[in-house]
C-alpha cells in the first residue's frame, strides 16, 4: 500500500461503516479495514434496528449526516412504533431488516464514495511513537500510515464463542478472532476486560407451526427513520410470538451444569438486560413462562431469529428445550445459539471526543468501549470520525452534551459511570427525555450538521423549512375557529362529553382524549394539505406538552451552569486539600471535563463537588 490515508478505520461493523463514511463525507481520504469484506455492516444479532431508546440514537444519527436510518428504510420489512400507549418520550420506531439487504445496501454506499477505499484485511498492531499513532500494521499489506486511527473491532478481539463445553475461537460463528490487537494494545498501557455477549439459534421456517401463534405485523401508517423517505420499500412480513413453559423451563434447569456459564468457563460480563434463556429460567424461578418472538432473517431466507433463547447450552440440550414450545415442536436448527467473549477497553481511557488519553490520534467506537447494541455502536462511529477529522484539521472536538442528545449521554455515562457490563441504552438514563424525543432530532441537531457539513445543502434546506412550518403550527392553531355545533358532533363521535360552546384547534388539541389524527379524521383543520404528517404530529406535541417542556427547559439551564464550569485538565486532584483518596483517584482517572462531568461520577458526592470547588477557587484555576 503506497497510498498515505488521512482516517483508517479498523473493523466493518456498524460502528466502523458510520466513522468510514461519515469521514470521506467531511473530504478526508479513509480506508476501512476488514476480514471480511462479504460481511460489511452485518446483523450478528437480531435482524432489526431501533427499538425501546435504540430508535432515538439512529434518528440523531439520521440527522447527523449517518447512514444507519436510511439503510433501516432500505431493507424494512417490518415498522413499528412501539410504547404508544405512553408519552411521546419513550416512542420508540423499530424496523425489521432484511439482513442481507441492509449489508448489500450499506456496502454500495460505502463502495461508491471516491474519498473511501476497502481492503480486506486484520490489523496486528499500530504505528505509535512518543505517545502518537500514526497508522496500522496489517498481515497482507504491512505498514499503512495514516493521520487518525479509529478501532471499531467489535466482538473480535481475543474472541471465544462458547456452546456447551466447546470453545471456538471466533469473532462470530464461522469468521476467525482477532488475536493480536489487543495484546498490542495493553503493551501500550492500555487496560483490557472481558465482556460477554450470545445470540438464539435460527431456525427454519418451514419446520415452524405458525397457526395459534400472535402475529405482529407493520403499523397501518409507515414512518420511515430517515428524513429523506417517506415510505418502505420492502415487502412487508409479520413477526409471531410463543411462549417457553414449565417443561422447556425444567430441562433447561436440569442442564445448567452444561452451559458455558454456569459451569465457570465464561468469565466475562454478561448483558443484564438480554440475559440468556439459562439465565432467565435460574433468576426468574417463580415465571412459568418466557415470551419468544419469532423474527424473519429477510425475504431472501426462511430462517427465523428466536429472540428471547440467548443461550450456550449443548446443541442437543437447546434442540430438546426448543421443541417443547408451542409451534416449535419440529424446529429444525438451522445455527444454533451461542455465547461470545470477547477484549474491550474500560472507557474511562478515551475522552469525550472518543480520542484515547494516553494515545493521541487514535480513537475507539463500539463494543470496544463496552457497549451493546447496532446503534450504540453506530453513534459512536459517527461520532469518532467526525472527530478524527476536526482533530486532523486543528478543530476543536464535537462533543454532545446529556441535555442535547442520547448520543451524548451514551458517552458521557459510559467514561463517567465505568460500565463494567455491556451498556445498553434507555430512555430512563436521559435526564432530559421529554425534550430528547426519537421524533425531533432535527431540531435539536440540525446547527451541527450545519456547522460541521455533515448534510447536503438541499437536505438542510428541507429540514429547515420543515422546523419553520413546525414552528408556526401551533401560533396557527389558535384562529382555527371550531363552531359549538360542529365541536359538538365531533366530541360525540369520539365518546365524548358535549360542551355549551365553540373553542379553537389550540385548545382541543391540549385536551388528552384527543390526538391530530381524530383532528384529521373528522375534516376539523382544512389546511391540512398544506402539512405533512410528521409536522403536524410535531406541532401537536408542543401544544400538548407545552407546561412540561418549560419546566424541563429550566432544568436544563440549571444543568449548563455546572457544565460551563470547566475543569483544567491537568489538576492532581491528590493534592486537593478535603477531598477524600478514593475520590482523588477516580477523579484523576476520568479526568472530567466540567463541574457537572465531575458530579456525575461514580462515587463522587455533592460534597467531593463543594471541595474541588474550593480548591479550584484557591489555586485561581476558576
Amino acid at each position: 500500500m503506497h497510498k498515505k490515508y488521512d482516517i483508517a478505520v479498523i473493523g466493518g461493523g456498524h460502528a466502523g461503516v458510520e466513522a468510514a463514511l461519515i469521514g470521506a463525507k467531511m473530504g478526508k481520504k479513509v480506508l476501512l479495514i476488514t476480514q471480511n469484506i462479504d460481511q460489511t455492516a452485518q446483523m450478528s444479532c437480531n435482524p432489526a434496528i431501533g427499538g425501546l431508546a435504540k430508535s432515538h440514537l439512529v434518528k440523531e444519527i439520521d440527522i447527523l449526516g449517518g447512514l444507519m436510518g436510511v439503510a433501516a428504510d432500505r431493507s424494512g420489512i417490518q415498522f413499528k412504533t412501539l410504547n404508544r400507549s405512553k408519552g411521546p418520550a419513550v416512542w420508540a420506531l423499530r424496523v425489521q431488516s432484511d439482513k442481507k439487504e441492509y449489508s448489500s445496501f450499506v456496502r454500495t454506499v460505502l463502495e461508491s464514495h471516491t474519498n473511501l477505499d476497502i481492503i480486506q484485511d486484520e490489523v496486528s498492531g499500530l504505528v505509535i511513537k512518543n505517545g502518537v499513532c500514526s497508522g496500522v500494521r496489517t498481515d497482507i499489506n504491512g505498514i499503512i500510515h495514516s493521520r487518525a486511527v479509529i478501532i471499531c473491532s467489535g466482538t473480535f478481539l481475543k474472541a471465544v464463542i462458547h456452546i456447551g463445553k466447546k470453545q471456538i475461537p471466533s469473532g462470530r460463528l464461522g469468521e476467525k478472532s482477532a488475536e493480536r490487537l489487543s495484546k498490542h494494545l495493553r503493551d501500550n498501557g492500555f487496560e483490557t476486560q472481558r465482556l460477554k455477549t450470545g445470540t438464539p439459534p435460527r431456525i427454519a421456517g418451514g419446520s415452524m407451526d405458525f397457526s395459534g401463534m400472535e402475529i405482529h405485523g407493520s403499523d397501518d401508517i409507515i414512518i420511515p427513520f430517515s428524513f429523506r423517505n417517506k415510505k418502505s420499500f420492502l415487502r412487508q412480513v409479520p413477526c409471531f410470538m410463543t411462549y417457553t413453559n414449565e417443561k422447556t423451563h425444567s430441562i433447561i434447569a436440569k442442564n445448567l451444569d452444561k452451559t458455558a456459564l454456569f459451569s465457570g468457563r465464561i468469565k466475562g460480563t454478561g448483558p443484564r438486560y438480554c440475559p440468556s434463556v439459562e439465565d432467565k429460567v435460574f433468576r426468574f424461578s417463580d415465571k412459568p413462562s418466557h415470551r419468544l418472538f419469532l423474527e424473519p432473517e429477510g425475504l431472501y431466507t426462511n430462517e427465523y431469529y428466536i429472540n428471547g433463547f440467548s443461550s450456550s447450552l449443548p446443541v442437543d440440550i437447546q434442540k430438546k428445550a426448543l421443541r417443547t414450545v408451542k409451534g416449535l415442536e419440529r424446529a429444525h436448527f438451522v445455527r444454533p445459539a451461542y455465547a461470545i467473549e470477547y477484549d474491550y477497553f474500560p472507557a474511562y481511557q478515551i475522552k469525550l471526543s472518543l480520542e484515547t488519553r494516553n494515545v493521541e490520534n487514535l480513537y475507539m467506537a463500539g463494543q470496544v468501549n463496552g457497549t451493546s447494541g447496532y446503534e450504540e455502536a453506530a453513534a459512536q462511529g459517527l461520532m469518532a470520525g467526525i472527530n478524527a477529522v476536526l482533530k486532523i484539521d486543528g478543530k476543536d472536538p464535537f462533543i454532545l452534551g446529556r441535555d442535547e442528545a442520547y448520543t451524548g449521554v451514551l458517552i458521557d455515562d459510559l467514561i463517567t459511570k465505568d460500565i463494567r457490563e455491556p451498556y445498553r441504552m434507555f430512555t430512563s438514563l436521559a435526564e432530559y427525555r421529554l425534550e430528547l424525543r426519537h421524533d425531533n432530532a432535527d431540531s435539536r441537531l440540525l446547527k451541527y450538521s450545519k456547522k460541521y457539513g455533515l448534510l447536503k445543502i438541499r437536505e438542510l434546506n428541507f429540514l429547515k423549512k420543515r422546523l419553520d412550518k413546525i414552528k408556526n403550527l401551533p401560533e396557527i392553531f389558535p384562529s382555527v375557529k371550531i363552531k359549538k355545533d360542529r365541536l359538538n358532533a365531533f366530541l360525540e363521535n369520539n365518546g365524548l362529553e358535549r360542551t355549551e360552546e365553540g373553542s379553537d384547534l389550540f385548545r382541543l388539541l391540549k385536551r388528552p382524549q384527543i390526538s391530530i389524527e381524530t383532528v384529521l379524521k373528522d375534516g376539523l383543520f382544512e389546511e391540512s394539505g398544506n402539512y405533512s404528517y410528521y409536522e403536524l404530529k410535531q406541532a401537536e406535541m408542543a401544544v400538548k406538552y407545552e407546561g412540561y417542556v418549560k419546566r424541563q427547559n429550566d432544568m436544563i439551564k440549571k444543568f449548563r451552569k455546572n457544565e460551563s464550569i470547566k475543569l483544567p485538565p491537568d489538576t492532581d486532584y491528590s493534592k486537593f486539600k478535603g477531598l477524600k483518596k478514593e475520590a482523588a483517584e477516580k477523579l484523576d482517572r476520568v479526568k472530567p471535563v466540567s463541574v457537572g462531568q465531575a458530579g456525575r461520577i461514580a462515587g463522587i458526592s455533592p460534597a467531593d463537588v463543594s471541595v474541588i470547588l474550593i480548591n479550584l477557587k484557591a489555586a485561581g484555576k476558576i
